[in-house]
């Protein structure tokens, strides 16, 4: 049983996701090495963590994901309740309390949060229905999009916060809303913007924001990360300087250097090149997500991958725009490359149930072919 679907998976998301998880592990294998010492600790859990994300990922895709529609109330609640749970017992990092800690081992619930609000919103935006339906399904999908929303902005996280805003708006216009809609709900969320600035907002998210139209306002403080990062960007010219050999990386000068600034890890040390390669190898996944979508047999399977598809899109834009000083510093992982458990395993998830789609729409195709025939 488990070859025959092995054989109908799409064979090109499959081997650039595995191309991409490889190349996640290289990069953070070669930022183990600086002036300071060799600490391959996070390779090793990393390695651990991509063995787990790609059993996952291969047992979604035997999973009938038309069968995620009957627990989207369940996992609603749970995702409430962990938000919840880790503001009260999570562990605090520089003011934010975005993880469950069990040892060594960090366990961030909004990567996998994230997963669960792609599915609801599925459920309810695929339904097709009159104007006041319509109506109905902006009204019920924001309530259910603002509760995890406010619990996260509370952590806080606003970078995960604004993703599944992005998010929930992009499905919106794709569902077929109106023009005057949209720009309802636009208005509604910069006066919620406005307002979190004024009551929400911590004083470091404010000086990500300020640095961002100015870095060289605090060279040493707040604009110091992007200022590194552009740095390391601008030096690695067309080829790099080869893994294992970036100054800015080697010498501790560029910070996260693992995590939220990797991307400027592959300009230093593998050039123009490198990044050519990595967003080549990301549209190819963009692209074969699409392409599921558009051969779904249901709504909910478009719009799931549609989901997936926005979210793993608005995490390379953000992560490679902040890397270049274009966008906010959020704290944004690169998809299957940063360092995370949490996240790695949620982005295999995600492509799991993509290749669910994909398996039983084909699945589907045959058996209505064959049905036709008799």
């Amino acid at each position: 049983m488990i070859p025959k679907f092995v054989r109908k998976i799409d064979a090109t998301l499959f081997i650039v996701t595995i191309i991409l998880v490889l190349l996640g592990l290289l990069l953070i294998f070669s930022t183990s090495y600086n002036i300071i010492g060799t600490d391959l600790l996070n390779f090793k859990k990393q390695f651990i963590f991509a063995i787990v994300g790609v059993m996952v990922m291969v047992g979604m895709v035997l999973f009938d994901y038309r069968a995620l529609k009957n627990y989207t109330s369940m996992l609603y609640i749970f995702a409430c309740l962990v938000l919840a749970a880790v503001l009260l017992f999570g562990k605090n990092t520089r003011g934010t309390i975005s993880w469950f800690s069990f040892g060594s081992l960090n366990f961030q619930p909004v990567e996998m949060v994230k997963v669960i609000i792609a599915i609801i919103l599925a459920k309810y935006l695929s339904r097709t229905g009159s104007y006041y339906g319509v109506l109905k399904k902006i009204i019920v999908s924001g309530i259910y999009v603002s509760v995890p929303v406010f619990l996260i902005v509370l952590q806080p996280d606003l970078g995960s916060a604004l993703v599944v805003i992005f998010i929930w708006f992009s499905m919106l216009f794709l569902s077929g809303i109106e023009r005057r809609q949209l720009l309802i709900i636009f208005f509604i969320s910069l006066a919620i913007f406005c307002v979190s600035w004024l009551f929400v907002f911590k004083e470091y998210q404010k000086e990500r924001i300020l640095t961002f139209i100015n870095p060289q306002s605090d060279s040493l403080g707040a604009g110091y990360n992007v200022i590194q990062s552009i740095v390391a960007i601008g030096s690695g010219k067309i080829w790099g300087k080869g893994l294992g050999y970036g100054s800015q990386s080697q010498l501790n000068f560029l910070p996260e250097k693992h995590t939220d600034f990797i991307f400027a890890v592959i300009a230093e040390e593998m050039g123009f090149v490198g990044v050519l390669l990595v967003l080549g190898l990301f549209s190819i996944v963009f692209h074969r997500l699409i392409i599921i979508s558009i051969e779904a047999q249901d709504n909910f399977g478009k719009f799931l991958v549609l989901g997936i598809s926005f979210t793993l899109f608005y995490h390379v834009m953000i992560n490679v725009g902040m890397n270049m000083g274009i966008i906010p510093i959020m704290g944004i992982p690169l998809p299957f490359i940063s360092y995370g458990g949490s996240s790695l395993i949620s982005f295999l998830v995600m492509i799991g149930i993509a290749q669910s789609v994909y398996v039983n729409g084909r699945k589907y195709k045959v058996e209505k072919d064959e049905r036709d025939v008799c």
